[in-house]
C-alpha cells in the first residue's frame, strides 16, 4: 500500500478520460476544497469516496484504496452508501461530458 495520496496517479487517470479534479469531487459528493485537502493527505476517504473514484476513472475500488495511502475499507460493507456512490460518479461523468462538448 502507498503511504501518501498518489496525486500524479489520480491526475493521469482523470486525464485519460478527459476529466478535472472537479468531476473527481462532485463524483464523491464533496467540495473541491475537500479533495483537495484528499490529495494532500489531510482527509481521508470513506469507502463511498473510493467507489466513486474507482467509478469515475475506471479503475478498481481497491486499486483506488492502495493509490489514496490509507486502509479505507473496501466497498461491501454498505451496499447502498455503494450504490449511491456509483450514481453519482456515474452523473458526474455525464455532467463532465456535457460540459466538455459545451451542452450543459
Amino acid at each position: 500500500m502507498a503511504l501518501f495520496f498518489d496525486s500524479a496517479w489520480f491526475e493521469a487517470r482523470l486525464a485519460e478520460r478527459g476529466l478535472t479534479p472537479a468531476a473527481l469531487a462532485a463524483a464523491a459528493g464533496m467540495s473541491e476544497v475537500e479533495l483537495a485537502l484528499v490529495f494532500k493527505d489531510q482527509r481521508e476517504l470513506s469507502a463511498g469516496d473510493v467507489a466513486a473514484f474507482a467509478e469515475l476513472i475506471g479503475a478498481s475500488p481497491s486499486e483506488v484504496a492502495e493509490h489514496a495511502g490509507v486502509s479505507t475499507p473496501l466497498p461491501g460493507a454498505n451496499a447502498l452508501e455503494v450504490r449511491l456512490a456509483r450514481i453519482e460518479a456515474r452523473l458526474a461523468a455525464i455532467e463532465a461530458e456535457l460540459r466538455r462538448r459545451g451542452t450543459s
